[in-house]
């Protein structure tokens, strides 16, 4: 429907925001300034203590500062009620006295339509009650009753079920309903619009569109019975469950079974769980869980998605525990991973194998349910468990598809800062992964090289504080900070490794499983560390003066730097390890085999060790027993004199 110009702005003049969200939330009266029309409260649209939902009476708009919703009256009124634009500036000229401009008449013909067939389906609730309680109905009403379903609840204020879901049953037979709406002159057309009859293929009398079925019926959220699910009560139907087709009221992908109520309940606080069919729901409703939906005998929807994420910011996925419920929770990843967002967000909660809601409640009663939702798991870590349970990645190969499957999930999430997120998180899972076995890498602590003849200087000095292999460490986390690209050159070694210092051994493992980008390490890896430790690392006076910090975008010179320095790393806790095992293969029969083990490895650790060229360099001694180069001793005294040279002049 097209508005004339200047309705909407007068219907704005005419309404106060404070007023139409004031019904929705409690004004914190020691922030807000009423006379400015300047408000505050928590935000409706996302769970806070504080007040950070501003609301600007003189222009016309709110805010959030937490979850960034932000509007004017109808938009708030559309996000709050569920409804559509036009449904919102009805309840707003409603609410402010002013009458809705007229349609046109094409327009108004097919509100008028909506509205009779919307009469005719409450005709067909009325009719489906009725039957259910004659003696056609007499094995429906003892399926009901095993399931519980006409026993009072507290829940529901002693009400049974039957009668808050208004469940009804059409009886056996071709035309019962179609006779009933026709005793009551209802237009063939309408009948046939509201989905409830269909017309012969024989030429004869239409036929109805439920038989044998126990009926539920599926409300829009503002009431009105828009179609029916039925049951089938013939364990040889092709179709256990049968739903109204599609009409003018009814688009299966775009409703939830209980819409309204839950979206009442969660409004009170109560999660938000979205269930597979109407028995479900309808038992967790009874449990206390008024807060529960279902799809439409379908799987859920980019809309259902979003009408979720209108009632709620973090619904939960309550599916069976068997093979059917496991895939249906994998197509809700894949529909769900391009539309989330800061703020929106959904997690999952599996039942026991083989049980759904409604039976893990009559086995072991409502906290079960309550330890299933308690205990539900993000989104990221179904989706891992997806691509990892089962499987074996014993290979760089394996390793490396599993990697490739990971970006290509990342990929789909629009959301820049949640990628970054979702990327960490799935790195953390990585690590946990592929982290080398506990007796590997505890083999050959307290082994390190012996250091003699310090002096008394060299022991009160900083560095002597931290062992070479820290040193060494430092300078390699610096050196991959500073040139990225040379990260690929060396991660599959850094996984077999372990660093001594703490905060060390957690950064190679971050970047043994790092997948981003490399012009993103940098920041990802203040992001999971924190600027300081970082800023800390690049300012030791060891790391600055490196040759592969200095020299950071020679890809070859720092990629044969980082070789050395890591080999002088692993070699002697490979050496380590390898005298662990003699030791303990000593016991038993010594043989040539061990000998040559031993002596291999020392030769390894005794090359690892060699600096570059060492066995063509002369070295002098230093007072504090350190090995200089000759070469660079000379160098210093000729420095040394220049500069006692100068101060004598001065």
């Amino acid at each position: 429907m097209a508005l004339p110009p200047g309705f909407l702005d007068e219907l704005r003049n005419r309404t106060s925001i404070s007023q139409v969200v004031g019904r929705k939330v409690m004004w914190d009266q020691r922030k807000s300034n009423q006379a400015k029309g300047d408000m505050w409260a928590p935000c409706p649209f996302h769970q806070e203590k504080t007040a950070s939902f501003h609301v600007d009476d003189r222009k016309g708009y709110y805010y959030c500062f937490g979850c960034h919703a932000k509007g004017d009256a109808l938009g708030f009124i559309k996000d709050t009620e569920n409804v559509s634009f036009m449904e919102a500036v009805e309840i707003l000229a409603r609410e402010a006295g002013m009458p809705m401009p007229e349609r046109d008449p094409q327009a108004q013909a097919k509100a008028d339509k909506r509205t009779q067939l919307a009469d005719v389906m409450e005709l067909a609730v009325k009719y489906f009650r009725t039957q259910l309680k004659t003696g056609a109905a007499a094995d429906a009403r003892a399926y009901l009753e095993r399931r519980g379903r006409f026993t009072p609840s507290d829940a529901l204020g002693g009400q049974h079920a039957v009668d808050v879901f208004e469940i009804g049953f059409a009886p056996d037979g071709w035309q019962n309903l179609w006779d009933h709406l026709k005793g009551k002159d209802v237009p063939d057309e309408l009948i046939f619009g509201a989905g409830l009859a269909k017309p012969s293929t024989k030429g004869g009398k239409p036929y109805d569109t439920f038989r044998n079925r126990i009926m539920f019926p599926i409300r829009d959220p503002r009431g009105r019975c828009i179609a029916f699910g039925g049951r089938a009560m013939d364990p040889n139907d092709n179709a256990k469950y049968l739903n109204s087709p599609e009409t003018e009221l009814f688009d299966k992908g775009r409703n939830l079974y209980n819409h309204g109520p839950a979206r009442t309940a969660a409004g009170k606080g109560q999660p938000l769980i979205v269930a597979e069919g109407y028995m479900d729901v309808i038992a967790l409703a009874e449990a206390g869980f008024g807060a529960a939906v279902a799809p439409l005998g379908t799987a859920v929807t980019e809309t259902q998605a979003q009408l979720l994420w209108r009632i709620t910011d973090e619904p939960i996925i309550a599916l069976d525990g068997d093979t059917a419920g496991i895939r249906a929770a994998h197509r809700v990843i894949d529909l769900a991973l391009p539309l989330l967002e800061a703020g929106k967000a959904l997690r999952f909660a599996l039942m026991p194998e083989g049980q759904d809601p409604d039976d893990l409640i009559q086995s072991d009663g409502p906290a079960a349910i309550q330890t299933r939702l308690d205990q539900a798991m993000p989104l990221v870590d179904l989706l891992w468990q997806r691509e990892t349970e089962g499987k074996i990645f014993d290979s760089p190969e394996r390793k490396a598809a599993l990697d490739k499957v990971m970006r290509e999930h990342l990929r789909r999430i629009q959301d820049p800062n949640l990628r970054s997120h979702y990327g960490q998180a799935i790195k953390d899972l990585r690590w946990n992964l592929f982290r080398p076995a506990p007796q590997a890498r505890g083999a050959g602590r307290g082994r390190g090289p012996v250091v003699v003849n310090a002096t008394a200087g060299a022991k009160s000095s900083a560095l002597s504080q931290t062992s070479p292999h820290q040193l060494r460490e430092a300078v390699v986390l610096a050196t991959i900070l500073k040139t990225p690209d040379a990260l690929p050159h060396i991660a599959h070694r850094l996984e077999d490794m372990q660093f001594t210092d703490r905060t060390h051994e957690q950064m190679r493992g971050f970047f043994a499983s790092y997948m981003g980008t490399p012009e993103d390490l940098w920041i990802a890896t203040e992001v999971g560390f924190g600027d300081r430790v970082v800023a800390d690392l690049m300012h030791l006076a060891h790391v600055r003066i490196a040759p592969s910090v200095r020299r950071a975008g020679d890809l070859d010179f720092v990629q044969a730097c980082l070789d050395h320095e890591i080999s002088q790393i692993a070699a002697p806790q490979a050496h380590a390890l390898e005298m662990t095992d003699g030791e303990r293969d000593i016991g038993g029969l010594a043989d040539e085999t061990l000998t040559w083990r031993i002596a291999q490895s020392a030769q390894s650790l005794a090359e690892a060790q060699k600096g570059p060229a060492e066995d063509v360099e002369e070295f002098d001694t230093a007072q504090n027993g350190a090995q200089v180069k000759k070469e660079e001793r000379e160098t210093l005294d000729r420095l040394l004199d220049q500069i006692t040279s100068s101060l004598s002049k001065g």
